[in-house]
């Protein structure tokens, strides 16, 4: 550093606007685009507004209300777009559920979806106004893989639903462990590789594009990996092994900023695909049904799922048929879980389904500019994941009822039917919230130019989670304190820290 640039004083940063006023008023938006929505259903289907219409839209609207005060109060900084695209596709996918009741009267899903819809912003509001600095997950790095794999485990033990052992079944309530399972397995991903990205990085061999880092370093959070991916292959619940799969080379691609990591994970997904189609006669059914979707009509059997997802979309067309005027109920069952997609493809038409595509993209954005604002790399890892579990899990629905991968049965975050899906899609939303807060929030001057100011870590250690050597430590506040030589925080993107930083 020269002596100029160290004398020179430090430019004062301008404070981040809260715009919490910006988020109320999309929030209004989204409560009156979802009971236009309910409304349009009833005029289509018997030519009166629904009588319960007022009270859909002050329910929806008290439950965004709340948990826009806890925003307002406990992350004044954060983006104030997250909030408004949940509450829209929240409220989307209850106006769906809700058409599609109305096919099959002794079959309601929407009351339930409601009070599962409660129950996510109840728990939204609890992780905005409790965890008051994301750094704290650190502490609970190995908790949260043991009660992960419990989670997935325990399905085992209850009889299969539809092919697949991935349900608890209590009288009449289900419940899906995996889905809080994934959350889980970022916060341990995030902490683990976050305290040992450099030896990844820069350690072990190298074997053509990939430096393969020493066993002690790499081998836990791959055995972490190949029992989850083990048990839920048990359990057939391929959909979910794909999401981990995914979760976890783009974790470790993050973490590493190695390239050869995406081109090792697209070879051993595509290995897995192959030997999972080959030889399990249930993925086998579905890799030949996405392979040729009509060959059930040929046949004389009528058409199967995933042809009548095709019929659905192509009946919609660009601007839809309007809603309550389409016919995907035919699709049977899977209406109001993997192919709901279909009743927005044929009801919103492709104008519509773009708009859907577009929200997601959005939430997953904010999700991965948080990871770049922000200064630990804990924080990074964490924001990449949770917008990497969403991201995955939207391309694994879509891809799978558009026809461009064989179906998987995830169901589409916020739209679709599954109690345990919408709340931990309103958990990950509050995560993400909580970690732009975290980004945005104004940061402590430097005491003198070039050196940041430590803060106290609420983990309250040096981040260590194993003993993998120097690459595994941060400083006292988890963030990087060398300043570069413009007297300013030499901090690069999550894709690519590791080889731009030294620990402290």
């Amino acid at each position: 550093m020269t002596a100029t640039a160290a004398e020179a004083p430090s430019p004062e940063r301008p404070r981040p606007a809260r715009r919490r006023g910006v988020e109320l008023s999309l929030l209004v938006c989204a409560v009156l685009i979802s009971v236009y929505g309910y409304a349009g259903v009833g005029l289509a289907r018997s030519g009166a507004v629904p009588p319960d219409a007022l009270a859909y839209g002050a329910g929806l609207g008290l439950l965004a209300l709340l948990a826009h005060l806890a925003v307002r109060l406990r992350a004044p900084y954060a983006d104030p777009l997250p909030l408004p695209i949940a509450v829209l596709l929240n409220g989307v996918g209850l106006v769906l559920i809700y058409r599609l009741d109305l096919e099959t009267p002794a079959d309601r899903a929407a009351p339930a979806q409601l009070i599962w819809s409660t129950l996510g912003v109840a728990l939204f509001i609890a992780v905005v106004v409790l965890l008051r600095d994301h750094r704290v997950l650190r502490r609970y790095a190995y908790l949260s893989v043991v009660t992960a794999l419990v989670l997935m485990i325990v399905p085992i033990l209850f009889p299969a639903v539809n092919g697949a052992r991935i349900w608890i079944r209590a009288g009449g309530l289900s419940f899906q462990p995996g889905e809080f399972a994934k959350i889980l397995l970022a916060v341990f991903f995030a902490a683990y590789l976050a305290a040992n990205r450099h030896a990844l990085a820069h350690t072990g061999r190298r074997i053509g594009p990939v430096r393969l880092p020493a066993g002690r370093v790499l081998g836990p959070v791959v055995a972490v990996w190949l029992i989850s991916v083990a048990v839920l292959v048990l359990e057939r619940d391929l959909g979910t092994s794909l999401l981990f799969f995914g979760l976890f080379v783009v974790m470790l691609y993050v973490a590493t900023g190695r390239t050869g990591w995406i081109v090792v994970g697209l070879l051993l997904a595509g290995s897995g695909a192959f030997a999972a189609g080959t030889l399990e006669p249930h993925v086998r059914g579905r890799v030949e049904s996405w392979i040729d979707p009509y060959a059930s009509i040929a046949a004389g059997d009528g058409p199967s799922q995933l042809a009548q997802s095709m019929f659905s979309f192509a009946s919609g067309g660009v601007l839809g048929t309007g809603l309550g005027a389409g016919h995907s109920i035919l699709i049977g069952f899977a209406a109001k879980s993997d192919f709901i997609l279909a009743t927005a493809g044929e009801e919103l038409g492709l104008a519509g389904l773009t708009a859907l595509f577009l929200l997601y993209g959005l939430l997953v954005a904010l999700g991965y500019r948080a990871g770049l604002d922000l200064r630990d790399p804990f924080g990074r890892l964490l924001a990449v994941g949770l917008a990497a579990i969403l991201a995955v899990q939207v391309f694994v629905v879509a891809g799978g009822v558009t026809g461009l991968i064989p179906l998987t049965g995830m169901a589409m975050p916020f739209l679709a039917q599954g109690g345990s899906s919408v709340v931990t899609n309103w958990i990950i939303v509050a995560l993400l919230i909580r970690l732009s807060d975290s980004a945005r929030e104004p940061h402590p001057e430097p005491v003198e130019a070039g050196v940041i100011a430590p803060a106290a870590d609420p983990a309250g250690q040096e981040g260590r989670i194993s003993p993998a050597g120097p690459g595994g430590r941060t400083g006292p506040s988890g963030r990087e304190g060398r300043a570069g030589p413009s007297g300013q925080e030499g901090r690069a993107g999550p894709a690519g820290p590791a080889a731009a930083e030294e620990a402290r």
